[in-house]
């Protein structure tokens, strides 16, 4: 099994200056996204801890609202065995934590609030913020990234489309523009499917790891991008780890 200096080294980011967009994903061998509705659901110990540390890291993580419905987030933040990691670094004891909302479809008392372990951030459009940024001002840094129409509660998925989208659109260009503002170069993106399509969409993506887990789920589940135009991207495979469960964890670098 990979040692979690093993995983530190095989992730190494070539440098902290310039603002650098990481996806982090789990599959099955057959694509499927979720297992039972979550996409914890397909991972294992290896996995778990190269989650770790990629967040440790990370200035920020940035996650759609819909996902933090879906896998429970709270709490969300580095191991207390990579603090001594960030701080050797000259980094914060815990990363920033993200929420992109383009309905602001959330509750001041949600998990992610209550349970936070450093002050969150919202970002959301301009026309949300004005109507429900308020509600959540006590809790989180509510960010207004993009002028739109009213966000559309019938959305199927609280995450932004591409900017330029239409109603609800969130400008993803200019929330990474804003964290760096905050010193956050590094960012570190846990999902969901629409907000990875809506980051590729934007052409903002530099890496992306993907967890192949050793499981055929087939059923319904989607793929790890959804929402974006087919479109030929180029990435270049950076790095491949496996464990002994079978696991294969592949980096891919934008090209």
């Amino acid at each position: 099994m990979p040692t979690r200096e093993e995983l530190f080294a095989a992730y190494a980011l070539p440098d902290r200056e310039r603002i650098r967009v990481r996806m982090n994903f789990v599959e099955s061998a057959d694509g499927a996204v979720t297992l039972g509705g979550r996409s914890g659901a397909l991972g294992g110990a290896t996995d778990r801890t190269l989650m770790q540390v990629l967040r440790a890291m990370a200035d920020v993580v940035v996650v759609g609202a819909g996902t933090v419905r879906a896998e429970g987030y709270g709490g969300v933040g580095a191991a207390d065995a990579d603090l001594g990691w960030r701080r050797e670094h000259g980094l914060a004891d815990q990363p920033a934590l993200a929420i992109v909302s383009g309905a602001l479809r959330l509750e001041a008392a949600d998990d992610v609030f209550a349970k936070a372990v450093r002050r969150p951030v919202v970002v959301t459009t301009d026309a949300s913020a004005r109507v429900r940024g308020a509600l959540l001002a006590p809790v989180a840094d509510v960010v207004p990234c993009g002028e739109a129409g009213p966000a559309r509660p019938e959305a199927p998925l609280d995450a932004p489309a591409a900017s330029g989208g239409g109603v609800g659109t969130v400008d993803l260009p200019a929330m990474l523009e804003q964290f760096a503002s905050r010193g956050w170069t590094q960012v570190l993106c846990e999902g969901g499917p629409h907000l990875f399509g809506a980051l590729l969409e934007a052409g903002v993506v530099d890496e992306v790891c993907v967890t192949i887990a050793p499981r055929f789920v087939g059923g319904e589940a989607g793929r790890i991008v959804q929402g974006a135009r087919e479109a030929d991207r180029r990435f270049a495979l950076a790095g491949v780890v496996t464990d002994d469960e079978g696991f294969a964890f592949l980096r891919y670098a934008a090209v």
